[in-house]
């Protein structure tokens, strides 16, 4: 089967053929380059996407990544970021496989046809030239034989006229012989061409035209056979990263199996574990009995003169429970009251006209509550807690972080002192390192001067020193907060013990905790109890109350005469300080003095807020939500 033979007479289809088998090579290649684009694209893409759920470092999500669920996330991220990277070898394979090579073949089949059809149209071009010769001398013998004849005619017409002269006749005579030689030699020569052009003939259709169109046909053959195998070198680079992809797959898997949930329990446990023991029983109080109450004829000005002072909180004891407290009721918990009531919808009461009422008398003195509060000193903690709790927020927490609970602090602890082991590890490997400098530029002085390391070496050691003086602050107090810890341990233990023999004493000795809302947390040991328990309080020494502070001024339209509990009285045009805003019961908390506050209506005073003060005393109410 060859195209010489079959298909000596169709140059021009064949040339149209192998133009079409070039143009779908240059479509397979372009088909694969945009198979590489997109293998590029999505590798990039998915590397991005890894990237954007990558943990940030140094944040809380870093944190969050020792759970064994994150982990094994973080292990698919990491797993996704290889498998975005087989897809980027699938594309840089294709193109120096595939798209390269092809490209370089294009541009040879396309000069090699180029030549072998030129070869082709020059044979056919040289045929039709001998054809035209042919035809030529074809043409020329038939007309010297036609013109022969004309010649022998007339010598015989000359020759049978008795009036023509035998010069005449002669003459005609030799004429019709030169037309015969004439034809005769055309004859010879058309004879001569007509074997040439045989000759030709057969070369161009039985050797020529056979020997070209098996070149075409081979070249074409190789073109069918490149494109096959770039097909399967197509499909072999996708094959050869199937086993990684598959190894990715294989690891998400395992990382997925890996996840243990109990694990992850424990690590929530020890994250927040707190290492308080929960609120006792709430007691008893007994409303029956008539309770000695005090009235207070402005504000909380001589509540510390009362030196007796209630062993609980008012109402019920919503002091042990800051778990469970409303949001914005900081201070009113603290005191252990309620802001003053909303006022009545009457517009003009009997004690100040056209003034909202007075608030309605309290179960339990203001004054009384704050010299209870002033007086007992386990309730200064929440005042102090609170007072942490704000310069937690704004990233000022002690440097023992005694901020914390005790197991959170032993924690926070024993990660600074790794810490600083490591810090010395460090600075102790610098200075063998410079030492062993040292040493070799002694042995060796061309190499370098020993004297110059040894400033560094110095300054090394004053580093160790340093942190080896931070290693012992904090290991004294990770060792004086285990020590804590175990002594509550114990303290549990011995009152489970009393409770299980002394079940009558329960009530009378149940302990009251309080922890204020940033996650700072106090202790309180009840007094009542007849129990002696090792103190265990976590906080450190008794810190100052501070007062609330001044958020604005206001002035006073009218004149209020506070005869009421809580309330404070102001004359008209009176300057004062706001301590606290009209939260939508009608009264604004606002101060004369250190000693003199309390309640006024918001409608008797024009308030003036200082901004940076209000935003000051926002944050405050943000902690406790």
């Amino acid at each position: 089967m060859s195209w010489g033979t079959e298909l000596w007479d169709q140059f021009d289809n064949l040339e149209k053929h192998t133009q079409w088998g070039i143009d779908v090579l240059e479509k397979f290649i372009k088909f694969v380059k945009e198979r590489t684009e997109i293998e590029l694209s999505y590798a990039k893409q998915l590397r991005n996407l890894s990237k954007k759920y990558q943990p940030k470092k140094n944040s809380k999500e870093e944190e969050e990544y020792r759970y064994t669920s994150a982990r094994a996330f973080l292990a698919t991220l990491n797993e996704m970021n290889d498998y975005a990277g087989q897809h980027e070898v699938i594309s840089e394979n294709m193109t120096s496989l595939i798209t390269g090579e092809l490209t370089r073949y294009v541009q040879e089949l396309k000069q090699e046809r180029k030549s072998h059809f030129h070869d082709g149209r020059k044979a056919q071009q040289h045929i039709e030239t001998c054809w035209k010769q042919l035809e030529a001398s074809k043409r020329r013998f038939e007309r010297d034989c036609k013109e022969a004849d004309r010649a022998q005619q007339y010598f015989e017409k000359m020759d049978a006229d008795i009036n023509v002269t035998k010069a005449d006749v002669e003459k005609a005579r030799q004429q019709a012989q030169l037309r015969h030689q004439m034809a005769e030699d055309s004859k010879a020569e058309y004879s001569s061409t007509l074997q040439k052009f045989n000759s030709e003939q057969h070369d161009h259709y039985y050797t020529h035209i056979p020997h070209i169109f098996q070149k075409i046909q081979e070249m074409e053959e190789r073109r069918i056979v490149r494109i096959g195998e770039s097909m399967k070198t197509f499909a072999e680079v996708d094959r050869q990263v199937i086993p990684i992809i598959g190894k990715c797959l294989d690891e998400i898997t395992k990382a997925a199996e890996s996840i243990d949930h109990k694990n992850d329990s424990q690590l929530v446990i020890e994250a927040f574990k707190s290492g308080f023991e929960p609120p006792g029983d709430v007691d008893f109080e007994d409303f029956t009995q008539p309770m000695k109450r005090t009235v207070s004829e402005s504000s909380l000005s001589n509540s510390r003169a009362d030196g007796k002072s209630e062993p609980k909180f008012g109402g019920k004891s919503k002091g042990k429970l800051w778990p469970f407290i409303k949001k914005n009721k900081i201070i009113e918990t603290l005191l252990g009251t309620k802001p003053p009531p909303p006022p009545p919808a009457s517009a003009s009461p009997s004690a100040v006209p056209n003034g909202p009422q007075s608030p309605k008398q309290q179960k339990e003195p203001l004054s009384h509550r704050f010299n209870e509060f002033m007086t007992s000193k386990p309730k200064i903690h929440c005042f102090r807690s609170l007072k942490r709790g704000l310069s937690l927020k704004l990233g000022a927490g002690p440097e023992d972080f005694s901020n914390l609970p005790p197991e959170q602090r032993r924690k926070k602890l024993q990660q600074k002192v790794d810490e600083l082991n490591r810090d010395i590890q460090k600075e102790m490997d610098q200075r063998d390192a410079l030492t062993k400098m040292k040493d070799v530029y002694i042995k060796n002085p061309q190499m370098g001067d020993a004297a110059s390391v040894d400033h560094r070496l110095a300054e090394l050691g004053q580093n160790i020193e340093k942190l080896r003086l931070e290693v012992q602050k904090f290991e004294a107090w990770l060792a004086e907060v285990e020590g804590r810890l175990s002594m509550r341990s114990e303290a549990r233990r011995q009152s489970g013990l009393y409770e299980a023999q002394n079940p009558s004493a329960v009530n009378s000795c149940a302990q009251d905790r309080e922890s204020s809302p940033d996650g700072s947390y106090t202790e309180e040991q009840s007094q009542e109890t007849e129990m002696k328990v090792p103190a265990t309080d976590f906080d450190d020494e008794f810190d100052d109350e501070e007062p609330l502070p001044t958020i604005g001024t206001c002035k006073a339209l009218y004149t209020f005469e506070g005869q009421n509990e809580g309330t404070i009285s102001v004359a008209e045009g009176e300057m004062l300080y706001v301590i606290e805003e009209d939260k939508g019961d009608g009264w604004t908390r606002i101060r004369r003095n250190e000693d003199e506050e309390g309640y006024v209506p918001t409608s008797y005073v024009e308030v003036y807020l200082d901004k940076n003060a209000k935003d000051v005393y926002k944050s405050l109410e943000k902690i406790s939500e």
